[in-house]
């Protein structure tokens, strides 16, 4: 078992694409496997940014947890509902799964710890996340072009991003005057 979900990783992080164009990866345990590296990258993330920002590592793990499911409803809509190629054919629970073995480059943050390597760190596996999240979109939900991927996964940061930056521009209009 924990053989299998290192070979996940290992797989997601070496941007494998049969990875997530194999069928048999989407299995009963692949849900769990999914969870436990969203987790996991959540509190690898928490544990880099530590160094110049106190951060809540529980805190951290729900939110990456929140933020998978965001994103794997996302896609989910703008892939498979709005966007489907003629042989797309995916449930949300395998749209959560590809999202959530897509972050396994996330876990790679835990390096963050060395604080001249924070910032770098936590950018570079991002972009390596979108990448292992455009492979994975592409193989997982067949569809014929990385382009289309590319354009999925933008729409849903791009909505993302919106929504949270609005977000947070609410919250410091409500911060008391000093």
């Amino acid at each position: 078992m924990i053989n299998e979900l290192i070979d996940y990783i290992y797989r997601s992080i070496k941007l494998d694409r049969s990875l997530y164009g194999n069928p048999k990866n989407f299995h009963e345990l692949s849900i769990y496997y999914a969870v436990i590296i969203i987790i996991l990258d959540g509190i690898a993330g928490a544990v880099a940014v530590s160094s110049f920002y106190k951060s809540n590592i529980m805190l951290a793990g729900l939110t990456a947890i929140i933020g998978w499911i965001v994103w794997a409803i996302l896609i989910y809509i703008i892939g498979i509902k709005l966007f489907p190629d003629p042989d797309t054919k995916a449930d949300l629970r395998k749209v959560l799964i590809i999202v959530g073995f897509a972050h396994s480059p996330g876990l790679l943050r835990i390096l963050g710890i060395i604080p001249s390597l924070t910032i770098p760190i936590i950018f570079f596996t991002q972009f390596w996340i979108f990448a292992s999240l455009i492979i994975g979109v592409k193989e997982g939900l067949n569809f014929k072009s990385n382009f289309k991927s590319l354009g999925v996964i933008l729409i849903a940061f791009l909505i993302v991003a919106i929504v949270s930056v609005s977000y947070l521009t609410s919250v410091l209009e409500n911060l008391p005057q000093v």
